[in-house]
């Protein structure tokens, strides 16, 4: 049986169509729930991470700080419960994370065309269109014509459109405005610069684009107050060098092919939007369901992380018709989604996609959602959906926008949504079954990926001790 930091952990591994990849795990998870016993079970996903052991290292580091506070501070309040731990790995684009220099992705018009190409080759095997790489290679084709050529980009456009998953598309986050404009449209509005919402940092550097002109050292300018921790990312662009990012410092770069950039770049979301769901409705949800038949007591705990928050979201869901797996409590960290996800009628007509869950009682305890404006991540991936749509806000992303992530500004136009602060160690919440906790985590999250503190393991413990 495995150790996490003390607590018994195994691991199961899906496929991008959300099948298990080897039921091996699956059959050592369920002997070791048979072995430890244990009362709570947390299921922990990673969110854009296509090395599992990155993931392996997110879980590791997270554990450790759950270990500490279960021994610490929760050491009364959780006495006589027994933990225990998944690891669910499932196959997802990376997002590159690199620190971003003031003109590392200036030079679209000259170094553009390379720029474009390189991210091309990278999305090959992402998709699962079967001639998906050949039509890559035909958008590469066109790239030195998007400037001039007004049936290039719309031939761009639709090569990429045509990739993404077939079906009703989302309105949410624009997909419906991504399939029903022209090509040459939509690369028109996206070829505008973008100024996304933000604020300054846990470190006082700047945790958005909303700052521009200030002091850089050596044309480097440091986003979100944390290197290496996402404080500033492009979605879905090479990560070998930071110098390929779709997203310049301050969202001001412009253009047709700055505009194809950030094309590719929403591509990339709405592709892995879709895997995330499909591997958490599927997969997940079945496993969760097996686990729930052989041991109902158990409670369960789910923890997503940036597209790991759709993942644990639509797990929750499940397909329609079935039983509901009933997690005891949910927590979104930093999750890569709509922040209208559990709305209600957002927009006069619409419910959000996950509003079921909601509706339908399926989480027992509270539902924690970590929301900051220094996550430049989600803050700068929603402002290219209001350019598509046509949006113009004088803060794009955030929660005044249609447009914008609930990582970025947690649950809105969401009756059960209570706003509060993700707290220190030894503050006191007052978490309540069947309400959603927006957690302001200024003060203590830089970046995407800086999730792993111990104010967040405070405040997970804290909802399952109210279970």
């Amino acid at each position: 049986m495995a150790d996490l930091h003390g607590f018994p952990y195994a691991e199961v591994e899906f496929t991008k169509d959300g099948a298990v990849h080897d039921r091996a795990g699956v059959d050592a998870l369920l002997a070791m729930l048979e072995q430890a016993a244990p009362t709570d079970l947390f299921v922990v996903s990673h969110g854009w991470n296509n090395d599992m052991a990155e993931a392996r290292s997110l879980y590791d580091r997270l554990f450790a700080e759950v270990r500490a506070q279960l021994d610490g501070a929760h050491a009364g309040t959780l006495s006589g419960r027994r933990f225990a731990a998944i690891g669910v790995l499932w196959p997802s684009k990376k997002f590159a994370e690199e620190e971003q220099t003031a003109g590392g992705a200036a030079g679209f018009g000259t170094a553009g065309g390379a720029v474009l190409t390189a991210h091309l080759d990278e999305l090959k095997a992402l998709f699962d269109d079967p001639a998906a790489d050949a039509k890559l290679d035909q958008a590469k084709e066109l790239v030195d014509q998007l400037e001039n050529d007004q049936a290039a980009r719309d031939r761009f456009v639709a090569l990429l459109v045509s990739l993404l998953p077939q079906g009703a598309p989302d309105a949410e986050d624009a997909e419906d405005a991504l399939v029903s404009l022209s090509g040459d449209e939509i690369l028109q509005r996206l070829s505008a610069p973008v100024l996304p919402a933000g604020g300054a940092g846990p470190t006082g550097s700047v945790g958005g684009a909303s700052v521009v002109g200030g002091a850089m050292s050596g044309g480097a300018a440091t986003m979100g107050g944390f290197s290496g921790a996402g404080g500033a990312a492009s979605i879905g662009g090479p990560g070998a060098s930071g110098a390929a990012a779709g997203f310049s410092v301050g969202g001001l770069v412009s253009g047709i092919k700055a505009g194809a950039q950030k094309l590719l770049n929403l591509t990339t979301y709405y592709a892995m939007k879709e895997r995330a769901g499909t591997v958490g409705a599927g997969g997940v949800n079945s496993l969760l369901r097996e686990v729930r038949a052989a041991h109902p007591a158990l409670k369960l705990h789910l923890i997503g992380h940036s597209f790991g928050g759709r993942l644990v979201a639509a797990a929750t869901a499940g397909p329609d018709g079935q039983s509901p797996v009933a997690p005891a409590t949910v927590t979104l960290l930093q999750a890569a989604f709509s922040h209208y996800g559990f709305a209600r009628d957002y927009d006069g007509d619409r419910d959000g996609f996950f509003r079921r869950v909601v509706d339908g009682g399926m989480v027992s305890g509270p539902i924690l959602i970590t929301c900051t404006k220094n996550d430049v991540a989600v803050g700068k991936l929603y402002p290219l959906a209001s350019q598509i749509a046509g949006q113009v806000a004088s803060a794009l992303g955030d929660q005044n926008d249609r447009y914008g992530g609930i990582g970025r500004n947690g649950a809105q136009k969401t009756p059960e949504a209570v706003d509060g602060d993700l707290l220190d160690i030894g503050g006191a919440y007052a978490f309540v079954a069947g309400k959603l906790h927006n957690l302001k985590a200024d003060a203590f999250i830089g970046g995407h990926s800086d999730i792993t503190k111990p104010q967040v393991a405070h405040a997970v413990l804290s909802a399952v001790a109210v279970t």
